[in-house]
């Protein structure tokens, strides 16, 4: 059995006379999003209600996200009028929580249009309605991120010292500083990021234009760019997208490995290590995954988008955190197997350190979080119970800023010279501006869900379009649609 896709009759669901079969559709339908269709103006009104629909709680939440960004942008501007001095940041940790905070949410940051891309170019189905979501948490991660090289800079008006553009004063950036580097990689990954989720915006950018009036008309026209959705322009359209997907995977595997030679290029013990490249953007995966699936539970719960985010979603994105958490695991261990067969004096410190050390107990949380809790992903109970993976991704997010803090303060304070030695203590601004910077990534979502679909709609059509079903013996199975 098998339905052919016509323009008529593709909306409606054809009566079935055999009642078993009529169940055993149904039951596929609930599972499957694209095997579900439903009349255009249905889905793009449930896309575009949440855009127009406040509540008291929405803006409770609002205000206290945009509470703690005033807090950050307060902070740095205090720490800009008296100086890096009212910091922890001494002798011999110069590099503390505001490079944790760096390469966290640079991590988190390069799954999203991982996922994106790389599912497009796998041609997996599934990811059609979690893409725009993915992508929205690359360019909110990024942006956060870029922030934190110009905090650390102390003296942030003069960033533009790190940009290589003809000047009259003669001086050039050093090529060797890892603060060009990360420029240089972030401005790409970034605009990359920005196009790509912008030209996957286009199509439903007009579908809101087609359905608002007022303001929000004009604006959507203007950001529409004159689409109409002609032949060409769907065929234009399918191409810059295939290009990106293609470009931007090798671009976000070079930007996290220019970031893990942040650390790998010196001869800090702990950092000078071969296997800093692959294992920071397995990191950066994982913990971009985790990501992924909490900011798409809490937008499949506030903003009533059940029919788009199913459970086979959130159960796919599961399986590809699972398959990264193993790969995470054996990246770290043989992180640690090297030096612990050289057994050179200052290893041996750092390793009695984590184990049994003032660090001790974020050293065990770390391996309990990123280890042995995604480990419940095998099952599919687990997998299927959208609090269970909030709960799973949550403690991904916690192992892996830990993994950071260990890497970074806690390394960088015990060298090869045991009376240079030191422990790092986070003071208050630096503390709340890595909090402002969790809530300045939530905000962004808050703030661009009133103005952008954050469900790609086309996307769902195609796949819809594309999707049908098949009996094969008794059992009624998903199948490429029947061609008119």
């Amino acid at each position: 059995m098998s339905e052919r896709k016509t323009d008529q009759a593709f909306w409606r669901r054809p009566a079935i006379a055999d009642e078993t079969e009529a169940h055993q559709i149904e039951d596929v339908r609930q599972q499957h999003l694209l095997l579900d269709p439903r009349y255009p103006l249905d889905s793009d009104r449930d896309v575009l209600d949440p855009m127009y629909r406040s509540s008291k709680r929405y803006w409770f939440f609002f205000a206290l996200f945009a509470g703690l960004v005033l807090m950050m942008f307060t902070t740095w501007t205090v720490q800009m009028w008296l100086g890096l001095g009212i910091t922890g940041l001494k002798r011999p940790t110069m590099w503390a929580l505001y490079i944790v905070n760096f390469v966290y949410f640079i991590g988190i940051g390069h799954a999203g249009t991982f996922i994106s891309a790389a599912l497009r170019v796998l041609k997996v189905e599934w990811r059609r309605p979690i893409s725009r979501a993915a992508e929205l948490v690359t360019v909110f991660g990024l942006m956060t991120a870029a922030l934190f090289p110009l905090i650390h800079l102390g003296r942030t008006w003069k960033f533009y010292w790190l940009i290589p553009y003809p000047n009259e004063r003669q001086l050039w950036p050093s090529f060797h500083s890892p603060l060009l580097w990360d420029l240089t990689a972030i401005t790409t990954y970034l605009s990359c990021s920005i196009l790509f989720a912008y030209i996957s915006l286009l199509p439903d950018l007009a579908m809101a234009r087609d359905h608002t009036s007022g303001w929000r008309h004009i604006l959507y026209s203007v950001l529409a760019l004159g689409w109409r959705g002609t032949e060409r322009e769907w065929s234009n359209h399918e191409t810059a997208l295939n290009i990106f997907s293609y470009a931007i995977i090798p671009v976000m595997f070079s930007v996290h490995t220019i970031v893990s030679w942040d650390f790998a290029m010196a001869i800090q013990p702990g950092w000078h290590s071969t296997i800093f490249g692959p294992y920071f953007v397995v990191g950066a995966l994982f913990s971009g995954a985790g990501a992924v699936i909490i900011a798409l539970t809490i937008i499949r719960k506030a903003m009533r988008l059940q029919y788009f985010l199913r459970t086979e979603h959130l159960e796919g994105m599961a399986k590809l955190m699972l398959l990264l958490s193993f790969a995470w695991d054996y990246f770290y261990f043989n992180d640690v197997l090297v030096p612990w067969y050289g057994q050179a004096p200052v290893e041996k410190s750092l390793f009695a350190l984590f184990a049994s050390g003032r660090v001790a107990p974020l050293f065990y949380l770390m391996i309990f979080a990123n280890a042995i809790v995604p480990v419940t992903l095998v099952f599919k109970r687990v997998r299927t119970s959208i609090v269970g993976l909030f709960i799973v991704s949550l403690f991904i997010q916690i192992g892996m800023y830990i993994e950071r803090f260990l890497i970074v303060p806690v390394g960088l304070g015990q060298n090869e010279i045991p009376f240079a030695w030191g422990v790092y203590v986070p003071y208050l601004p630096e503390s709340l501006i890595s909090i402002g910077a969790f809530g300045l990534v939530i905000f962004l979502f808050f703030l661009i869900s009133r103005f952008f679909p954050l469900i790609p709609s086309w996307e769902v059509y195609e796949g819809q379009v594309l999707q049908g079903l098949r009996r094969i013996g008794r059992a009624i199975l998903p199948t490429r649609a029947e061609p008119d």
